[in-house]
C-alpha cells in the first residue's frame, strides 16, 4: 500500500463524504474499526479491516436504518458490537458480515432508567466490552460483552463518571473521571478486585483533573487539569515520582487540542513516546505530534477525507490515519515523524501495583 505524503503545515480539505457523528473506533491491536455511517439518508454500522495488505471496509446494515448516535464498537474476532435504545431499554449484538447479509447475535439488555449509558473505549482483552450507565449520585460498570450470560454488573461506583482508559493490557485497571462533591478527579477502578475505587489523580485540592490517555507500557499517561488556572494539557508517569507537567508547546491560543494515540512499544521510556494529537480551529481540523521528551509541537496537514480524531502508532513509530473520499471509500494514510531529538534515558521500572502509588498529591507546572 502506497501511503499518502503528509504536508508539514496546517491545511484542511473537505471530505467528499458525510462525515460520522464521531470518528471511527479502533481496536487497541489497530486490527478493525467501525464507525456509523450513513448513505441515501439510512445510518448504518461499517466495519474496516485495517491489517490486510489493502485496507477496506464492510457495510453491516441492519433489518432497518439505524438511528443517529448509535453507538458502535469493533471486536478484535472482527465483529462489531451494537448499542441500541430500543423503548427505554439498552440492548446490545454482535454483528458480521454473512455474504449479502448482516448477522446478528443478541447479548440482551441493560434497564437502568434514566441513567445515560455509553460503551467505553476498547478494551486490551478483545473479546470484552464495558458501558457505563450515570444516575444521578453513581454509575454502574457493566461487562455488556464477554460475560457468560448476556451484560453483567461489575461495580456501582459513587459518583458521576466518564472519560474510560486503560492503565494496563490485562483489561483489568481502568482510570475514570469521577465527578463527586462538585470537583472531577481520575481513579483507579480494580475489576480484579470487584471495582475496587482509588485515588489515580490529585494535583491540587481543587483542581479538577482528567485522565486522556493512558500507554501502558510506558507508564505515560496525558491528562487535562486546571490546576495551573485555567484548562492545560499535561502528562505525567504512572507510578512516577515526578510531578505532572503541563508543556507550554500543548497549549495553543484560539484552537482546542486533543490528544487521541499513543506510541506503543516505548518500554520504561514515557518521554520518548510519540503521541498524537487533533488540532481544531477554525480553518478546520490538522494533527500535531508530540514527544515529552522534545517539548516541540510538529504541526502537519491531515490527509484528505481523514476521519478526524482516529488514528493508531505501529510499534515502529508510524502514525496511521483512516480516511474516506469519493475515489478511495476506505482509506489509510501513514506518518512517519522524525525521531526525537535525543534518545530519552529509561526511567525506573515502577516500584509498585497502581492501587498502591497512584499519582496524588503531586504537583508542578512547567
Amino acid at each position: 500500500m502506497t501511503a499518502p505524503t503528509l504536508e508539514p503545515e496546517p491545511m484542511t480539505v473537505p471530505t467528499s463524504r458525510p462525515a460520522p457523528a464521531t470518528p471511527p473506533v479502533i481496536t487497541t491491536d489497530g486490527t478493525y474499526a467501525a464507525r456509523l455511517t450513513h448513505e441515501g439518508g439510512s445510518w448504518f454500522p461499517e466495519r474496516w479491516t485495517l491489517d490486510s495488505p489493502e485496507p477496506y471496509a464492510v457495510p453491516l446494515p441492519g433489518s432497518q436504518p439505524e438511528e443517529p448516535g448509535t453507538e458502535v464498537l469493533p471486536m478484535t474476532d472482527g465483529r462489531v458490537l451494537i448499542h441500541r435504545v430500543i423503548d427505554g431499554r439498552h440492548t446490545f449484538a454482535l454483528l458480521y458480515p454473512t455474504g449479502p447479509e448482516t448477522g446478528e447475535v443478541p447479548l440482551g439488555a441493560v434497564e437502568c432508567g434514566e441513567s445515560r449509558l455509553t460503551l467505553l473505549p476498547p478494551s486490551p482483552v478483545g473479546g470484552h466490552a464495558y458501558a457505563l450507565a450515570v444516575g444521578a449520585g453513581s454509575t454502574a460498570l457493566w461487562l455488556v460483552a464477554g460475560g457468560a450470560f448476556g451484560p453483567e454488573h461489575v461495580a456501582e461506583i459513587p459518583g458521576r463518571c466518564s472519560g474510560g482508559a486503560w492503565l494496563d493490557g490485562e483489561g483489568r485497571m481502568l482510570a475514570l473521571d469521577r465527578e463527586l462533591g462538585g470537583r472531577v478527579k481520575a481513579v483507579a477502578v480494580d475489576l480484579g478486585r470487584g471495582g475496587e475505587v482509588s485515588p489515580l489523580l490529585q494535583i491540587a485540592d481543587e483542581s479538577n483533573d482528567r485522565v486522556l490517555l493512558a500507554d501502558a507500557e510506558s507508564g505515560l499517561l496525558l491528562i487535562r487539569s486546571d490546576a495551573p488556572g485555567h484548562d492545560r494539557i499535561g502528562w505525567g508517569i504512572l507510578g512516577g515520582t515526578r510531578p505532572v507537567r503541563f508543556p507550554e508547546c500543548l497549549r495553543l491560543p484560539d484552537l482546542a487540542v486533543t490528544p487521541f494515540a499513543i506510541q506503543p512499544g516505548q518500554t520504561l521510556m514515557p518521554e520518548g513516546c510519540a503521541v498524537a494529537l487533533r488540532i481544531d480551529g477554525a480553518a478546520g481540523s490538522w494533527l500535531g505530534i508530540w514527544r515529552p521528551a522534545d517539548r516541540r509541537l510538529h504541526q502537519l496537514a491531515a490527509p484528505a477525507g481523514w476521519l478526524a480524531g482516529a488514528g493508531w502508532w505501529t510499534r515502529e513509530g508510524a502514525l496511521r490515519l483512516p480516511y474516506a473520499t469519493e475515489a478511495v471509500p476506505c482509506g489509510v494514510a501513514e506518518a512517519e515523524p522524525a525521531p526525537p531529538a535525543a534518545a530519552p534515558a529509561p526511567v525506573a521500572a515502577r516500584p509498585v501495583p497502581l492501587q498502591q502509588a497512584p499519582l496524588t498529591g503531586r504537583t508542578g507546572v512547567r
